[in-house]
């Protein structure tokens, strides 16, 4: 397991620790508003893409979002968080929730805790947590790969799979997030919208549910216990 990134892993040192990531005499940096009303809904998906514009749906459009969907997440490759190359084929035959995570948010600490409290509890039941850093929301995740495995792994016991950094909006979005979004559509389209929006896969490999940022990991709970009933 070490090769994908568990806290097992990790050495620690509270000093880079904190220095290097968090300020413990301060508070985390909230997240911006994410309601329907906010300008951030309106103009984009983060303040690095605020000039991003909706474009509208293209025949090419149409026929990708076609193709990726025709996919599962098992097709796909992605490197960990030590930098290692993983095949998500590993993860077939088990019920997946895909999360984009940050450090910075206001709804880290929650989302971490509560994260880490659902992988405990079905992890031998056959869920896996895939979580992928993402810098592109308020620039809440700027820590390298490994200050962030020492931020998640020694501050919340995080065991679940950490991946590399990666964009889930623009023109370098992962392939793998190219997939998810494709895959479920939400009411802001394709745009991920915030820190921690997660997705629900099947054990083939397909999304089935898609949650906003502010969903919280146990009100997920009872949907990831149907699926592992199947």
């Amino acid at each position: 397991m070490a090769s994908m990134g568990f806290c097992a892993s990790i050495p620690y040192s509270q000093k880079s620790f904190t220095r290097n990531l968090v300020n413990p005499s301060s508070s985390p940096i909230p997240c911006f508003d994410i309601s329907s009303k906010s300008s951030f809904v309106h103009h984009g998906f983060s303040l690095i893409s605020s000039g991003f514009q909706s474009k509208s749906i293209k025949t090419t459009d149409v026929v990708y979002a076609r193709a990726a969907t025709e996919k599962s997440i098992h097709d796909f490759s992605v490197k960990d968080i030590d930098g290692k190359d993983v095949s998500l084929s590993k993860f077939k035959g088990k019920a997946l929730l895909v999360v984009n995570v940050a450090s910075r948010c206001g709804l880290t600490t929650s989302n971490y805790t509560e994260l880490s409290h659902i992988y405990e509890k079905y992890k031998t039941q056959g869920l896996e947590i895939l979580a992928f850093p993402c810098n592109q929301f308020g620039f809440q995740e700027p820590g390298s790969n490994t200050e962030i495995k020492q931020f998640a792994c020694t501050r919340f016991k995080a065991e679940f799979p950490i991946f590399d950094k990666v964009d889930v909006n623009g023109p370098f979005t992962a392939p793998v997030y190219q997939f998810l979004k494709s895959s479920a559509g939400g009411f802001l389209g394709d745009l991920i919208k915030w820190n921690f929006e997660k997705f629900l896969l099947d054990k083939n490999g397909k999304v089935v549910e898609r949650y906003p940022p502010t969903t919280s990991p146990f009100q997920i709970e009872k949907d990831i216990q149907k699926l592992l009933a199947t």
